[in-house]
């Protein structure tokens, strides 16, 4: 598998997507470049009373639409390429979806696994100390969520350092708060939720009903699992779910009650500990539990309905996309299908619902978080939920549009366009609008 390029993968989805719709090289050169790139160097705490150095990002994307929006991630693997890439993204999802914010995105380059409590605090007030002393955050400017191993608690710190620094209160700075700090009601699952909308309208619109769609999740963690019991209590069925050590399929033509498949992995850490220790596997408590266990490039080859991408980037690549044989591809994870696979799997006939449409629910509700700060307004969950429901299928019935005004135009290299390409379309019209508009650009 080639190594990861996650921003130049962002550019060449743009390229495709302005040469439809004909964008000037200046529209074009906006796009692709980041209003602002913020990296230095943080120093924080550790309980052994020394201080460690790290290295911390964020990066501003546009602004045209509304202040900067996302999240801030704790990886060993972040750097500004894939910071470039997610804020760029963030950009376009919070126009596909239409709600008035432009994307931005943070990261420190640490693995936060073997940090204390009270280091990773140390390490998130000293973080965003430096971003608002410096003028990165603020409640009109630029909004941060939480991300890769970043949590509500790490967004109460945070929030805790700007006000400090403020001297007054201003919860609206930050979103993915826990309920007591101003949170908003059905946050937690709103990636799952928004996913499950889309894929609903779209399995509707092909008139399949949930008692004969199969499912396969890859990655179990918040929006994975979240997304399983969503699909479930709505009568798909799941027949396969992973985590990082690997996965299980049915061993038969059942399904899997999602109840027992959280338990699998509160009890033994991961789904196939339940069965194996190291290579050697328990066959009768697989035969029992009709169960088998795979591996997660298995998971990907799997016959299903709908394969949904919850785990990581780029699992979806140019070596492995002609493999897939699932019928339909919703990707609630950011960027696990490559450009080369797209091209794979559109001449297979495999659709994607593309992660700029279908992971857009979490930072829909993180929107609503913000609003509801601004106002000093509590929604209700039922409320939220229907709102986000018609922001996502509004948003889906958008690029239905898109993809029907480029299908088989006249004198036109592109004999109807994707999903992901509709998505870019779309986002592309409005940002570059409302540049325009602006005047910033001619």
């Amino acid at each position: 598998m080639a190594a990861k390029k996650p921003f130049l993968n962002f550019l060449k989805n743009l390229d495709t997507a302005a040469e439809i719709l004909q964008l000037s090289e200046a529209e074009k050169e906006a796009l692709a470049t980041p209003e602002a790139i913020h990296e230095t160097e943080i120093e924080f705490s550790r309980d052994s009373g020394e201080t460690e150095t790290v290295t911390a990002y964020r990066v501003q994307h546009n602004s045209a639409r509304g202040p900067y929006k996302g999240g801030i991630r704790y990886h060993h693997e972040a750097d500004l390429e894939e910071v470039k890439a997610l804020a760029s993204l963030m950009s376009f999802k919070c126009s596909v979806v239409n709600i008035p914010m432009g994307g931005g995105k943070g990261g420190i380059k640490i693995n936060p696994k073997p940090l204390s409590e009270t280091e990773l605090e140390s390490l998130s007030r000293v973080y965003f100390r430096w971003g608002t002393e410096n003028g990165i955050f603020g409640v009109n400017k630029d909004v941060p969520a939480p991300d890769v191993y970043t949590t509500p608690q790490i967004m109460s710190w945070m929030l805790d350092e700007h006000e400090k620094i403020l001297g007054h209160k201003s919860p609206g700075v930050i979103t993915g708060k826990p309920l007591e700090l101003g949170g908003s009601l059905g946050r937690n699952y709103s990636t799952a939720m928004g996913g499950f909308y889309v894929l609903q309208k779209h399995l509707a619109k092909l008139g399949k009903k949930p008692v004969d769609t199969t499912i396969a999740v890859q990655g179990f963690g918040n929006a994975g699992s979240y997304f399983a019991e969503i699909a479930h209590e709505a009568g798909y069925k799941i027949v396969a779910v992973s985590d990082s050590k690997g996965g299980i399929c049915c061993d038969s033509d059942g399904y899997f009650e999602v109840k027992s498949l959280k338990e699998w992995k509160k009890q033994a850490g991961s789904f196939r500990g339940n069965f194996c220790e190291g290579d050697t596997c328990d066959i009768e408590k697989m035969k029992k539990s009709q169960v088998k266990v795979i591996s997660n490039e298995e998971l990907l080859k799997l016959d299903v309905d709908v394969l949904v991408l919850a785990a990581l980037d780029g699992v979806v690549h140019d070596e492995n996309a002609d493999e897939i044989s699932a019928k339909l591809i919703l990707e609630l994870a950011n960027g696990p299908v490559t450009p080369e696979a797209d091209e794979i799997l559109e001449k297979k006939g495999i659709e994607v619902l593309p992660d700029i449409l279908a992971n857009a629910g979490g930072v829909t509700v993180s929107y609503f978080e913000w609003v509801q700060n601004r106002s000093g307004d509590v929604w209700e969950e039922d409320y939220v939920n229907a709102k986000l429901k018609k922001i996502m299928e509004n948003a889906y019935s958008d690029l239905e549009k898109a993809r029907e005004k480029f299908a088989f135009q006249p004198g036109s290299r592109q004999a109807g366009i994707s999903w992901r390409q509709a998505a870019f379309i779309v986002a592309i019209d409005r940002i570059i609008a409302a540049m325009k508009l602006r005047g910033t650009l001619k």
